[in-house]
């Protein structure tokens, strides 16, 4: 690392678990955010941040004033352009010298199994039970790590699938394809705005403890927040051996 770049991690260059070696691991990692709205604009800001070397964000969608409540990268002169793009924006203006990449188009299953290979870790930072099927299907298939969480009410959720470990249970194994909840989103239901900048930078600081492999990650396991009276709880998520995505992996 330059001076520079010392100066800038030089928080976590302080840090015993961390240091020198994790840092330099992070610069040269890779991560792959799906979703840039509230959850997206807090995971990509804090590991653009942090130092991952090259990001892609992608998003379809565009930004309304309706999102502003949460997704904290997006501002009113900027209603009407594509949330990728946009986030690359703020990311890069935190951050000049990482890289960032958008791809302002809907994630679907040919386009994931190009992208998932490309990178070192998956963030599904998406509101869609079908989509969320679709990367987890593609994390599986290329055996990358995968960093799930949805916010929606006051209820925040936290899930890391890693592959690399043995007997790791996958996002299907915790919530069928065959079974889908029914559909329920921000838009119905609303959603209170720091719970997504909770989750998302929880989100983000999973991916560092995987990245840099330090700590002791949510591997197979589920994190529940209520954000009304501020709990936490822990559930773990035993790997089915019927799971139509991961059963037939040893």
């Amino acid at each position: 690392m330059q001076d520079a770049e010392l100066l800038r991690y030089a928080r976590h260059v302080l840090l015993p678990e961390a240091g020198v070696e994790a840092q330099q691991c992070w610069l040269d990692s890779s991560a792959l955010i799906i979703g840039a709205g509230g959850l997206g604009c807090a995971a990509g800001l804090y590991l653009a941040a942090a130092g991952v070397g090259y990001i892609t964000v992608v998003d379809h969608d565009t930004i309304e004033l309706s999102n502003l409540q949460r997704q904290i990268a997006h501002h009113d002169h900027r209603i009407g352009e594509n949330k990728a793009i946009s986030l690359r924006h703020q990311m890069l203006a935190l951050n000049p010298s990482i890289q960032v990449h958008a791809i302002a188009q809907r994630a679907d299953s040919a386009a994931l199994n190009e992208w998932v290979p490309q990178h070192d870790i998956v963030l599904d930072c998406t509101d869609n039970f079908t989509i969320r099927q679709v990367i987890n299907a593609a994390c599986v298939t290329h055996h990358k790590p995968l960093i799930s969480a949805s916010a929606l009410g006051f209820s925040g959720q936290l899930a890391v699938f890693d592959f690399a470990q043995d007997n790791s249970a996958c996002y299907a194994c915790l919530y069928p394809p065959s079974a889908p909840p029914e559909e329920i989103s921000c838009a119905t239901s609303g959603v209170i705005g720091p719970l997504v900048g909770v989750m998302g930078s929880m989100q983000a600081n999973q991916s560092l403890l995987v990245l840099a492999k330090i700590g002791l990650p949510l591997h197979s396991q589920l994190l529940l927040h209520d954000a009304l009276d501020c709990s936490w709880n822990r559930l773990s998520i035993p790997r089915s051996a019927h799971c139509t995505v991961c059963g037939h992996l040893k």
